[in-house]
């Protein structure tokens, strides 16, 4: 059709040629009076000349239009031939359009579904017309698909360049209808009361916070659209859909913060943890989802929503408050005599904390171990000397006699070799998996055991025979010390001097010595079980002295601390220098000494290739949800993050960026409960 339109363009252009220079022509001969021109023709004749002229240009544009549709409509014909008329009278019920181009990508020719919804592109270039299509030809590929808008109906578009055609699928009911059902998925939620039985002491009708807690979840539900079942005192059951949950998520799931407002100021707080699932089809799958991401908010100290998306990642909102210490000796001796059972039924055990193995984590591990000697179990620490931290590897060493270590740990590498079908691996102060001592050994059994008090991570160790995290305890040394007075065994397990030594000098660590937010009654008393089991404070104190080349590199960071914002500070190490973990911890400690500061962050690098954050806090402000948001995670007063990049200043602005957002958060928060009071 092009070259038509050229061709005929061409002759008409010749025919204006030729009537400009006639007309010329006549004008010059006409008033000069050439030839008598005037004398000859007379103006009637002239007027009729002109009439004439008019006439014959009127008939070229009328012959030339009708060949142009005749050719259009013959082209239309011939697509018709080639492809059926049934096939294309498929394309227009399935609302696809075809257009082709030429090498120039000028429109040449396009189907019926264009002219019927009069969208003329003929002789158009096409990304004039539809400029996101560019892209399309560039990538050259059939298997590509684009998506455009056209005349405010969506259309996905494939190019075939081969035959420069483009098809257009229609596809706006289909986007209708998705759109639709996506608001209209089911989405279920848990939400369980913290705490709920020590608030309410076994008066719920006379309780007025949890009256007002429960008021406020009901005009909560009401409000949103959500339905509401309740399934155990504590706990209820939540059903809604995609858009009320798009509702909820822009409103940052405020009914976490109005349950906490309602008992602020109460000596036990009530607040709330929410699992839920979305994405999934099947109701049944989307409850056994949410009761597991409950179960993670729980195990992260409450006071958070956790949504699991089918096949993604986590995630993780709230979790502002700290974990409220309500653990019984009851559940405790449960915990305890179960263990003892996984543990006499193994045939052997190994043992191991988490990589850079500080002395909390080889105290829990030596609890464990004298439990397995309690029955009679074979068990090993699972230690490489090379990563362990420099006080814990000189505890070690000095603590026990060369023959002593070689019956009581083995390194990695042999470990693997001792591990049979009915092998135990209990894993101790730590639940993440690559971050465990020898993260092989999980590949090689399917019986493990889980001990931490860190806040549980979205990566955790996959399918635990026995799992007790618990966020309020101030560390794992305390764990076990329970297990092992409150276990129902008798005669009760013995622990010798030096393994209660090691112990309490990791409850120290964990807990700055007593001084921590999270040391609650319990942490003493399992210091004082300690003390009973021969524990000496002076020697435990010993073990974590700093000699004097670890002192002056403290106070070398501590000399570089800057202040963030009030109350908030961070130090950032030598970049030329590679540094200790332990030694960074220490220095973001010695920072949160210091009067007037709530929190410290501290950034060093620990490898050629790695830089790490300490971050610690005196329970004002959540250090765990701050570093979670760095990749990174741990307790609510004691937390780091790792970054694989030697860039300190890169860290340094991430830490920044998010120090800045979080605080934004917390005065909002705290804002808020100045209003409600």
């Amino acid at each position: 059709m092009k070259k038509k339109i050229s061709r005929i363009r061409f002759i008409a252009f010749l025919i204006i040629v030729f009537e400009i220079l006639g007309i010329a022509a006549f004008t010059i001969f006409y008033f000069l009076n050439l030839f008598h021109t005037k004398d000859v023709l007379k103006v009637e004749y002239v007027i009729i000349g002109a009439a004439a002229l008019v006439l014959l240009n009127v008939i070229f544009l009328w012959v030339s239009a009708v060949r142009i549709s005749l050719f259009r409509h013959k082209t239309d014909l011939k697509a018709a031939e080639v492809i059926g008329s049934d096939v294309q009278e498929a394309y227009n019920f399935a609302m696809i359009g075809l257009v082709v181009t030429d090498d120039n990508d000028i429109v040449i020719w396009d189907n019926s579904l264009f002219k019927d919804r009069h969208i003329d592109i003929i002789d158009s270039n096409i990304f004039d017309w539809q400029p996101s299509l560019r892209e399309l030809k560039e990538k050259g590929s059939p298997d590509e698909v684009a998506k455009t808008i056209i005349n405010n109906r969506n259309f996905e578009v494939k190019f075939l360049a081969d035959a420069g055609l483009w098809i257009f699928k229609d596809t706006t009911d289909y986007e209708s209808i998705y759109a639709y059902s996506k608001q209209q998925a089911p989405v279920v939620g848990i939400l369980s009361m913290d705490n709920y039985d020590e608030v309410i002491k076994g008066d719920e009708d006379y309780n007025d916070t949890i009256t007002k807690a429960k008021d406020v979840i009901f005009d909560y539900a009401q409000k949103y659209g959500i339905l509401l079942r309740k399934f155990k005192d504590s706990n209820y059951l939540m059903l809604f859909n995609y858009e009320t949950y798009s509702k909820i998520k822009d409103d940052n799931f405020s009914i976490v913060d109005k349950v906490r407002e309602v008992s602020y100021g109460e000596d036990i707080p009530l607040t709330l943890s929410i699992g839920i699932a979305r994405d999934f089809p099947d109701v049944v799958k989307l409850n056994e989802l949410a009761n597991a991401a409950l179960s993670i908010a729980m195990s992260r100290g409450g006071d958070q929503v956790v949504v699991s998306v089918y096949g993604k990642e986590m995630e993780f909102y709230g979790g502002k408050t700290e974990a409220q210490e309500k653990r019984s000796r009851v559940k405790i001796r449960v915990l305890a005599d179960s263990l003892i059972n996984l543990i006499k039924s193994a045939s052997n055990v190994l043992i191991m904390g988490h990589t850079n193995m500080d002395m909390d984590a080889l105290g829990s591990c030596l609890g464990v171990k004298a439990i397995c000697e309690r029955v009679n179990i074979p068990a090993r620490l699972v230690v490489d000397l090379k990563a362990t931290e420099n006080k814990t590897r000189a505890a070690i060493t000095s603590s026990f006699t060369k023959e002593e270590l070689e019956k009581l740990i083995v390194n990695s590498k042999d470990a693997i070799g001792m591990i049979q079908s009915d092998t135990l691996v209990v894993v101790c102060d730590v639940h993440i998996p690559n971050m465990v001592m020898a993260p092989s050994i999980l590949d090689h059994t399917n019986k493990i055991v889980v001990i931490d008090h860190h806040r549980r991570a979205e990566e955790y160790i996959e399918s635990p025979v026995f799992n007790y995290i618990d966020p309020s305890a101030s560390s794992a040394s305390e764990l076990i010390t329970e297990f092992i007075r409150f276990s129902s065994i008798s005669p009760r397990i013995e622990l010798n001097s030096t393994y209660a030594t090691i112990m309490l000098a990791g409850i120290f660590l964990d807990s700055s010595f007593y001084k921590n937010k999270n040391t609650g009654i319990r942490t003493f008393e399992a210091s004082t079980i300690l003390k009973e089991y021969g524990a000496d404070n002076s020697a435990a104190d010993d073990l974590l002295k700093d000699d004097f080349e670890e002192y002056l590199e403290t106070t070398s960071i501590v000399s570089k601390m800057i202040t963030a914002d009030y109350g908030v500070v961070y130090a950032v190490c030598d970049p030329n220098k590679i540094y200790d973990t332990a030694a960074i911890a220490k220095a973001a400690n010695a920072c949160l000494g210091m009067k007037g500061i709530h929190a410290a962050f501290v950034i060093g690098k620990t490898g050629a290739r790695e830089c790490k954050i300490s971050a610690r806090s005196d329970g004002l402000i959540n250090v765990s949800l701050l570093c979670e948001k760095l990749g990174g995670g741990g307790h609510f007063t004691s937390a780091a993050a790792t970054f694989l990049k030697s860039d300190i200043k890169e860290v340094e602005k991430m830490l920044l960026n998010v120090i800045t957002q979080h605080l934004a958060e917390a005065k909002s928060d705290a804002a808020k409960r100045g209003a409600g009071e």
